[in-house]
């Protein structure tokens, strides 16, 4: 087994903190090092490091810290079906939804392989009778849009992969529906997707783990209330995704219900049912699998041992080598494709929820930073928004860039002698090397200091397998990060308390005085 201990207890971290610092980035940026900092991670897609503040020698004790840190042991017993979420005393096993990398996962006399098998083959299967139109509406009309109600991991990731290849699927002709999504208790939000949809034709997806979630059942009972006032029967027109125990499993209140377990994680579940039924329905279960043949990729590229070989695993030390190290808060992921545009709000909870903790996997506080805040938007978007701060702020922020040599749609124009396309990378290959070396000049205001340092990602089309490779990467960056750090990735106690102080409100009665007097002012 895998020893577990603090970072700052590493003596490889001892020598990475008292080693010498890189040569400055505008010195260490040559041509020869763009083509040499490069490692294949699966879907097609190439993660390249050269414009990173690192150089061989911080490589090398990156490594050695990697190794001392037993995290490629740790992933391994991770994927064998060991209790590695300790708060909560849960396997993780949502690479398990896509490639078996460990041993037969048991648990209570069931394979948990072919539980998350069979439940594909179910929604896949019910996917292709919606689509055949042997499963219609309560009028008789045939589906042509999926909404998923849900919240948090129920709806970030599998949001955010839709929009990655609706244009793909148009382009393609592989758009099988349409899919909105509905997540924010806020009732303008449900309204206003349920104004948009011709209610007879739309399918709806509650995915709630628990089958207690508020904001969820809320919208739930909104939806219910729509429907019903169209005289459409709502049981024809729900399915459920949700957890065999829970009070919504296999009611007759939904069409269909398919299940989950609490070994996927909501941030986590994409490639599980809470992502492949919206997908299935979206673009075909034949999509999905491409999806999952992706990330089952990255999934085992994740566990090559030297980080030179393994893209997740050197984004991950790099990372850490800037949060704990270099002393840089933050990280911004620049996705140079619309198609991307909800992938760094993915993130954002992929990484904020995973690696937001400030005790080890013990419960001891630990005494050095943990995961970074991150936030992004599509380039080139951003360009006109916050990179005058990334350029020129008081900050250094360590920059994600994701890019592709082709557009999904295939479709193009060519202004001033260069197509849309061919501006889009040239301005991410100005941003990389703008950020690494900078421009001097007379005026202060026109100075850029430079030495900002950031990877990219590319490949040469964005569909289903680059993007189940894209997803695998971060899951599996953010998982070495939180082994490092020895805190639980997997657990999320952070957002318990608000819900606990809300229901107090909705409750009445005894509170806290402050929150008693904020209740008031807002007229709850």
């Amino acid at each position: 087994m895998p020893t577990y201990s603090d970072l700052d207890a590493a003596k490889a971290f001892r020598n990475l903190v008292s080693a010498p610092r890189p040569k400055p980035l505008p010195e260490l940026l040559t041509p020869a090092r763009v083509s040499a900092c490069s490692i294949p991670m699966g879907g097609g897609l190439t993660y390249n490091f050269a414009a990173k503040l690192v150089d061989d020698a911080v490589v090398g004790l990156l490594a050695d810290l990697a190794r001392e840190q037993d995290l490629i042991a740790k992933y391994r017993v991770l994927l064998d079906g060991e209790e590695v979420n300790t708060g909560e005393g849960r396997k993780v096993l949502h690479q398990l939804t896509r490639g078996q990398l460990g041993k037969n996962v048991e648990f209570e006399g069931k394979n948990v392989r072919s539980f998350y098998e069979g439940e594909r083959e179910k929604f896949s299967q019910f996917a292709r009778n919606v689509h055949s139109g042997k499963i219609v509406g309560s009028t008789g009309k045939r589906f042509t849009r999926a909404v998923q109600v849900g919240i948090g991991g129920s709806d970030l990731g599998p949001r955010a992969l839709y929009l990655a290849l609706e244009n793909w699927a148009r382009n393609c002709g592989m758009l099988r529906m349409d899919a909105r999504f509905i997540s924010n208790v806020d009732p303008d939000d449900g309204y206003a997707v349920l104004e948009s949809c011709s209610l007879e034709s739309t399918l709806f997806i509650l995915v709630s783990k628990s089958g207690t979630t508020q904001e969820t059942l809320t919208n739930e009972l909104l939806v219910r209330g729509e429907l019903a006032k169209k005289g459409l029967d709502p049981a024809k027109h729900m399915v459920a995704v949700t957890s065999e125990t829970s009070p919504i499993a296999k009611s007759p209140d939904y069409l269909a219900s398919f299940f989950i377990d609490d070994f996927i994680g909501g941030r986590y579940s994409s490639t599980s049912a809470v992502g492949g039924v919206v997908l299935s329905l979206a673009f075909g279960p034949e999509v999905f699998a491409q999806i999952l043949k992706g990330a089952a990729e990255g999934d085992k590229a994740a566990l090559e041992p030297d980080p030179k070989k393994n893209a997740a695993l050197m984004d991950a030390m790099i990372g850490v080598y800037e949060r704990n190290v270099l002393g840089f808060p933050a990280t911004a992921v620049l996705p140079y494709s619309q198609a991307l545009v909800r992938f760094p709000a993915h993130l954002q909870q992929l990484d904020m929820e995973s690696n937001g903790k400030s005790v080890n996997r013990f419960g001891t506080p630990v005494s050095y930073s943990t995961g970074p805040l991150v936030f992004g938007e599509p380039g080139t978007n951003g360009q006109h928004s916050f990179y005058q701060l990334l350029h020129q702020g008081t900050d250094v922020t360590p920059l994600q860039f994701v890019g592709f040599l082709e557009s999904q749609r295939n479709e193009d124009l060519i202004v001033e002698g260069s197509s849309s396309q061919s501006k889009l990378k040239a301005n991410l290959a100005a941003q990389i090397v703008a950020f690494a070396k900078g421009k001097k000049d007379g005026n202060p205001n026109k100075t850029f200091a430079g030495g900002r340092p950031s990877s990219l990602i590319w490949g040469s089309k964005l569909g289903p397998e680059a993007l189940g490779a894209l997803l695998a990467h971060f899951e599996n960056k953010v998982m070495f990060q939180g082994f490092v750090w020895n805190v639980n990735s997997f657990d999320q106690e952070g957002v318990q308390l608000g819900k606990v102080l809300t229901k107090q409100v909705l409750k009445g009665g005894d509170m806290d005085g402050a929150l008693a007097a904020y209740a008031a002012l807002l007229e709850v």
